[in-house]
């Protein structure tokens, strides 16, 4: 079995700026126990690590539903130290939660290193068809069931709509009508910036290029196939490098008070996100409230509907558990019953992973006065319908990105270019792959 010595990244990034997140609901009815499950008096004590605000009233919800399972909701830490301390009770072979939060790209790690439990064998595919479907294949192989789905992050573009109509600005349809605006706005307003370069960020790295069509790990066992620096790559990186020597876009690092002062500012005019990332801007800025909109995110054909993830959770269970059927339980209840899925929407604007709530018309066309009373959430939703199932995530993503937000922020700093960090991560990935016990084919 492979190695896991994965290199967490310990740096700011989105999970950090979830906690502000916010924005309904009431507790389910009561339910009897599905079979297999403890009966009567047989109290079931469970585990749960998790560090999303709000996550308790749905353990509430949850437990009086089903009064004889009792939940110990533990923050163990956000994001890396979550994952650190996984980690390290995996290693001592003790002290493991029931169930934890697991976000899409750490499932794969934690798949190697078979600490993951196939709730499969307890019922989870029961509830397979409420979710989106690439969610599911996600934390899925077949019908081997790895992350009960919790949220997700379905890509679009919110853009300053004064900006544009100042500068006599169209909203990019297509990547090229991207760059064409880039340019434009740096020519017409130096100092301006259609966006900012998020190499500082290796999941938004990751989410724009898996919309282009990079496929840079496919796993069969311990054979692992790595092209970080294929053609897609390069050419993705060309396009960026462009834009950057012109000046027509920033480099400045992401998620620092001084980037989202830009984009209160009108400094930069649009922000390749995410389907939680319009709540992160109602959360902290002031100057711009009603002047965002919201696009769909430009596609590298005219015409096409191809989009990507950046980000979202599941609940995982693990191996340990000697509560599998109820920690199964668990699990299907916080990701899939419609009022936990609502309250995660609403109180802490996750974007939702059932089918049913991307349909609800009612919690989707909710408008929003910081973006001028458009109903956002129906951009995102669309998104989430086109997102292409075919990116795969290494079992050491971690490790990857920390190379390629090191390399590419050197390549920023003027060591070659783009193209040429992709080439040294891929140098790079291969050595640790093989370090890790993998067989690189």
């Amino acid at each position: 079995m492979p190695k896991d010595k994965s290199i967490l990244g310990a740096g700011l990034d989105r999970r950090r700026f979830l906690q502000v997140a916010g924005a309904s609901l009431a507790a389910p009815a009561l339910a009897t126990l599905p079979a297999g499950v403890a009966r009567a008096d047989d109290v079931v004590n469970l585990t749960f690590w998790a560090w999303t605000p709000g996550t308790q009233d749905v353990v509430n919800m949850f437990e009086k539903k089903y009064p004889n399972i009792k939940v110990n909701l533990q923050n163990v830490g956000q994001g890396a130290p979550h994952y650190v301390k996984l980690r390290d009770a995996i290693k001592a072979g003790t002290g493991l939660p029931d169930v934890a939060q697991m976000e899409f790209n750490s499932i794969p790690s934690f798949k190697a290193l078979k600490a993951l439990a196939d709730m499969g064998t307890s019922g989870a595919n029961d509830v397979k068809d409420k979710f989106v479907d690439w969610t599911w294949k996600a934390a899925s192989d077949g019908d081997k069931v790895y992350g009960i789905p919790w949220d997700s992050g379905p890509m679009g573009l919110l853009y300053r709509k004064d900006v544009f109509d100042d500068n006599k600005l169209t909203v990019p349809e297509t990547w090229d009508e991207f760059a064409d605006a880039a340019l434009q706005l740096a020519k017409n307003k130096p100092g301006t910036f259609l966006t900012d370069f998020g190499a500082a960020d290796a999941g938004w790295i990751a989410a724009v290029l898996w919309q282009k069509g990079w496929r840079p790990f496919h796993v069969d066992g311990t054979n692992i196939h790595i092209q970080l620096n294929d053609p897609i790559a390069k050419e993705w990186a060309g396009y960026w490098q462009k834009l950057i020597d012109a000046k027509a876009v920033d480099t400045a690092p992401v998620w620092t008070t001084e980037w989202f002062a830009g984009l209160d500012s009108g400094k930069y005019a649009s922000w390749i996100t995410a389907a939680w990332g319009p709540t992160l801007m109602t959360s902290s800025m002031k100057a711009s409230v009603g002047k965002w909109r919201a696009a769909p995110m430009p596609q590298y054909k005219k015409g096409d509907k191809i989009d990507s993830n950046w980000g979202g959770s599941n609940f995982s269970a693990f191996t340990t558990s000697p509560h599998l059927k109820e920690a199964t339980l668990f699990a299907t209840f916080m990701g899939g019953d419609p009022d936990a899925g609502k309250f995660w929407n609403t109180k802490e604007f996750l974007f939702p992973v059932q089918k049913a709530l991307i349909e609800d018309k009612e919690l989707m066309g909710t408008k929003y006065d910081f973006y001028g009373g458009q109903a956002v959430n129906e951009v995102f939703a669309a998104a989430e319908n086109q997102v292409d199932v075919g990116f795969e995530f290494a079992p050491f993503q971690d490790y990857v990105n920390t190379q390629i937000q090191d390399e590419l922020a050197a390549s920023i700093g003027g060591k070659g270019t783009l193209a040429d960090a992709f080439d040294r991560v891929q140098d790079t990935v291969v050595s640790y792959a093989n370090d890790q016990g993998y067989t690189v084919v």
